[in-house]
C-alpha cells in the first residue's frame, strides 16, 4: 500500500513515504515537534460586521436563482459570492459566530444541506471545511463549502483513476483492501459504519481519513450521522492534543459511477493554533485537494512587472 525509506540523522530520523496507488509522497520529521511552535490558541473573534451572523445573513449573502436559501435545521446554504468552482455553495453551520464545540445534529444538518444544494450537479462533488484563520478561513463564523466541477480536483483524480486501475488489475476494490490492511496497523483508530485511521502518507499534520461504504453524494444520506460522529471524535482528539484549527474534506465520485472502484472518504488535518498572525492563504484546496487557488492571472504579471496598472 505504501513504502517508507528512513534516514537516521544526528538529531533523529527522517522518513520518506510514498503511496503506491497514487504516487503521493511526504516527509515525516518527528524531531521538528520539539520546536513547540503551536502556541496556545488566541480565539477572541468579534461578530462585528460578520455576514454570516443572524442579523446580517439575509442581507449580505446571495440567493439561488429562485430567490431562496436552503435552510436545514439551524444551517443556511447559499451560493458562494466569490466562487472558484462551477457549482460552489456556502453553508453557515449555525447562528453561533464563534464556537469551539459543534453539536452533532447541527453539523449533520449542515452536511446534509450542502449535499442537497449540490444534488443537481453532474460533476465531482466535495464538501469542505476551513476552521479558523490559521487553517485558511477568511470568515471566522463556522461554515462549510460545497463544490462540484466537471473534472475532479487533483487529489480526487489520483484516487478515482487509481481505484479504477486497481479494480481492473486485481478484481478487488482498493479501499476494501486498504481497510483490511490498516485494521491491524498502529494507524487504526476506530470503526462503526465508517472506517477511520491515520493516513500512512499524510498530506498534513495528524491526517485522519474516514472511508465510507458509498461513492457518490446521492447515497450519502444514511451515513451522514455516523460520518459526523466520526468527524467530531477526530476534532475532540485534536483538542486533546492541544490543537484547535483544522481542514476537512469529503471527496466523492461523479453521479452514476457506483461500483467502479471508488469509495467516498473524509480527510482531516490539524493546523497551527490561531494567533495574532494567523491569517493563511493555504486552505482545504491547497492542503487536501492538492490544487492551489491563486488570485492573479499569470498573464497579468508581465504588465505589473513592467509598471502597468496595479491591481487594487
Amino acid at each position: 500500500m505504501f513504502t517508507i525509506y528512513e534516514v537516521q540523522t544526528e538529531r533523529g530520523i527522517i522518513q520518506y513515504r510514498s503511496e503506491s496507488l497514487t504516487g503521493i509522497r511526504c516527509r515525516v520529521s518527528p524531531v521538528r515537534a520539539r520546536r513547540k511552535i503551536n502556541s496556545p490558541p488566541a480565539m477572541l473573534y468579534s461578530p462585528e460586521d460578520c455576514p454570516f451572523c443572524p442579523e446580517s445573513i439575509d442581507a449580505a449573502t446571495p440567493t439561488f436563482e429562485d430567490g431562496s436559501r436552503l435552510r436545514r435545521g439551524e444551517s443556511v446554504t447559499f451560493p458562494n459570492l466569490y466562487p472558484y468552482a462551477e457549482d460552489h455553495v456556502v453553508t453557515v453551520i449555525s447562528p453561533d459566530h464563534s464556537t469551539d464545540n459543534f453539536d452533532r445534529r447541527t453539523l449533520a444538518d449542515a452536511v446534509a444541506g450542502t449535499a442537497e444544494a449540490l444534488a443537481g450537479s453532474r460533476g465531482y462533488v466535495s464538501i469542505n471545511w476551513n476552521y479558523l484563520p490559521s487553517a485558511g478561513a477568511s470568515i471566522v463564523h463556522p461554515h462549510l463549502q460545497g463544490m462540484a466541477d466537471p473534472r475532479p480536483t487533483r487529489l480526487a483524480d489520483l484516487y478515482i483513476a487509481g481505484g479504477r486501475r486497481y479494480l481492473a488489475e486485481n478484481g478487488r476494490i482498493y479501499w476494501d483492501d486498504l481497510m483490511e490492511h490498516e485494521r491491524s496497523s498502529d494507524r487504526f483508530l476506530f470503526e462503526d459504519e465508517i472506517f477511520w485511521s491515520a493516513s500512512p502518507v499524510p498530506l498534513g499534520e495528524r491526517e485522519v481519513r474516514g472511508i465510507l461504504p458509498v461513492s457518490t453524494p446521492a447515497d450519502l444520506e444514511p451515513y451522514i450521522e455516523p460520518l459526523v460522529d466520526g468527524i467530531l471524535r477526530v476534532i475532540a482528539f485534536y483538542r486533546r492534543l492541544g490543537t484547535r484549527a483544522f481542514n476537512a474534506v469529503i471527496f466523492f465520485d461523479a453521479p452514476g459511477t457506483a461500483g467502479q472502484g471508488h469509495r467516498a472518504f473524509c480527510s482531516l488535518i490539524s493546523r497551527l493554533n490561531p494567533n495574532s498572525l494567523s491569517m493563511c492563504d493555504s486552505a482545504f484546496m491547497e492542503r487536501l485537494h492538492q490544487e492551489p487557488v491563486v488570485l492573479t492571472l499569470p498573464e497579468d504579471l508581465g504588465s505589473l512587472f513592467r509598471g502597468g496598472p496595479r491591481v487594487p
